[in-house]
């Protein structure tokens, strides 16, 4: 019995003591820590704002096109004898395309030879003749008549001769129709005939297209409300000009073409139905990675800001109502939220049109830690350019 007692009160004096530690422990944890001073100012990074050149461009949407197409058709009419190239090949300028049956072309050359020789004969014999009659009229042997019977003779002998010639160089140009060559080098399309296949001089169906790829066409347009606007500014003063033509690519995937074009011409015509006009650039194409037909976004420059403000676009924010506004570091560095304007985006930067002005510090780090009205340190960050 006291052997039962004695435990409980050794079990008692144990529970005692873990309930006096817990509660000193607790009376520790309770005890005030020195914190951060909440009137502190918020360190912050900041960028000075300042105006600069900015060069302002335009994004404009496009097809790709081939630099050089030429639609092979044949000069004279016939059979189709032989195809001499490969479907999708490259073929030089000169190259044999295509072979037209050419017997019938032959005889018409061989008979034009004939008529060549004929006449050269007659035409001998009438200068001839007309040589001799022109020294006995001297002497009045022959009459003045006859003399001049004889010189008229030789001319139309000679004027024979010529028109023999032609024809007979006409005939020679036919033959050589015969073969269809390569007008241009480039690269071959499919073949719309096949051997045995009758073909008509100039008719309306291509027997092949060849299209030169070492350079490309990027057809842009451009809307001329936008033209218009950009006139204005020019007139203003607001913008000045670039002075350049270089046109930078985009493909279809988003990735940046890397050899940059030029801007070749404007039109001068406005689309009725579109209300836009258009734009054509030109760029190298090695390997012919650009192919006709390709949708491409072409940037290019469409004037220059004398007195333009970039600010990172991490400072630019939007207050609910899709407003622009930054956070700058105000009278007695505290922070302040200003509207601004901004137009476009250059770059990983804005372009901000107003509400700014040189000096003024923009918050673009920290910026989530910052109140209105609260007081901030600005330590200035180099702008990445």
């Amino acid at each position: 019995m006291n052997f039962a007692l004695r435990s409980n009160e050794g079990a008692g004096l144990r529970i005692a003591a873990a309930v006096a530690i817990s509660v000193g422990l607790a009376a520790c944890g309770a005890k005030p820590q020195a914190g951060a001073d909440p009137n502190a100012p918020t360190p912050v990074g900041v960028v000075v704002v300042k105006t600069e050149p900015v060069t302002l461009t335009n994004e404009l949407q496009g097809r790709t096109s081939a630099y050089l197409v030429s639609e092979v058709r044949p000069q004279v009419g016939g059979v189709i004898k032989a195809r001499l190239f490969e479907e999708g090949g490259y073929v030089r300028a000169g190259q044999p395309l295509y072979q037209i049956e050419p017997a019938s072309f032959q005889a018409a050359v061989n008979s034009a030879q004939a008529g060549l020789a004929q006449a050269q004969a007659t035409y001998t014999a009438a200068k001839l003749k007309a040589d001799r009659f022109k020294e006995l009229v001297t002497v009045n042997a022959v009459s003045k008549q006859d003399n001049d019977d004889a010189q008229a003779a030789a001319q139309q002998a000679a004027a024979n001769v010529a028109a023999q010639k032609a024809a007979l160089e006409t005939a020679q140009i036919n033959l050589g129709w015969t073969r269809v060559v390569a007008p241009i080098s480039g690269r071959i399309g499919k073949s719309s005939v096949t051997p045995g296949a009758l073909v008509t001089a100039s008719q309306a169906g291509a027997l092949a297209t060849i299209q030169n790829l070492d350079k490309i066409y990027v057809d842009l347009t451009q809307s001329s409300a936008e033209l218009i606007q950009l006139q204005r500014q020019f007139a203003g003063g607001q913008l000045g000009r670039t002075g350049s033509t270089l046109v930078d690519l985009k493909l279809e995937d988003g990735s940046a073409y890397p050899v940059r074009g030029r801007l070749a011409f404007s039109d001068v015509t406005v689309d009725q139905a579109t209300g836009s006009f258009g734009l054509r650039a030109t760029f190298d194409n090695p390997g012919n990675a650009l192919l006709p037909g390709m949708y491409v976004r072409a940037t290019l420059g469409k004037g220059v800001a004398s007195n333009g403000i970039l600010i990172p676009q991490p400072g630019v924010t939007r207050d609910p109502k899709g407003n622009a506004t930054v956070t700058v570091v105000g009278a007695k560095s505290v922070a302040e939220v200003r509207p601004i304007t901004v137009g476009q985006t250059i770059g990983d930067k804005w372009l901000v049109t107003s509400g700014l002005k040189a000096g003024d510090q923009v918050i673009v780090e920290g910026l989530q830690k910052v109140r209105p009205g609260a007081p901030v340190k600005a330590a200035i960050v180099t702008a990445k350019r």
